[in-house]
């Protein structure tokens, strides 16, 4: 098992249950710190020591504060820290139920696991922790299901300027002003209007409102 674990977490309930379950774990060389900087630095410092952490679990969402960060969350920390130690494991421990957002973090920052702050989330993490020290990728089955269902659906740079529009309240029929003005095509109105009924069509949605709240959902937009 983990051996060194390094806790990012500014809400203290939330440490104090990710405190729990480590040590159910048996785990007992666990840092936890409050702000991004903090993280940072203690990663920069186990690294100089020769003494690297082993996991990083670290919420996305930090609350700004009289303390002034540099890292202000979860995201940028990822990044930052895997520029310094590429092999670190990262399990992402929040709230976000977003499963475009979700997906991307697997995808473009390289994370190793996700548990959504829930019902029974320590037993997820548990899980998470178990499935990571194997090297395997964790995300909990309601979320695989809402990932799926967004991978299902190749959503186009194009797909999504359309619906962009939409939700910023631009009416289809003054879609294609836009996109002239921006030498984005096709920019027909019938072109748009085939392209919006094909992704409704494809993703079971009968309305723009419904696939601008479909795609803000999923986090794309």
């Amino acid at each position: 098992m983990f051996k060194k674990i390094l806790i990012a977490e500014d809400h203290e309930s939330s440490s104090i249950s990710v405190q729990k379950t480590l040590e159910d774990l048996t785990i007992s060389n666990a840092d936890y710190v409050y702000y991004c900087d903090d993280a940072l630095a203690k990663i920069q410092k186990s690294i100089r020591e020769d003494d690297p952490y082993d996991l990083l679990i670290t919420d996305l969402s930090f609350e700004e504060d009289h303390h002034i960060q540099k890292i202000k969350d979860g995201k940028e920390l990822i990044k930052t820290i895997k520029q310094l130690q590429p092999s670190l494991k990262i399990i992402v421990f929040s709230a976000e139920h977003r499963s475009g957002i979700v997906d991307n973090l697997f995808n473009e920052y390289g994370i190793n696991g996700f548990v959504r702050k829930a019902r029974n989330d320590s037993k997820e993490l548990k899980r998470a922790i178990a499935s990571t020290y194997a090297n395997e990728d964790y995300l909990s089955l309601d979320l695989k299901q809402e990932v799926k269902k967004l991978n299902n659906y190749e959503f186009s740079t194009y797909d999504i300027t359309l619906v962009s529009l939409l939700s910023q309240g631009v009416l289809q029929k003054n879609i294609p002003v836009y996109l002239q003005n921006n030498d984005i095509k096709p920019n027909s109105l019938s072109s748009i209007e085939k392209k919006l009924n094909s992704m409704k069509e494809d993703l079971q949605i009968t309305s723009n409102e419904q696939l601008v709240a479909f795609c803000k959902d999923l986090g794309i937009i």
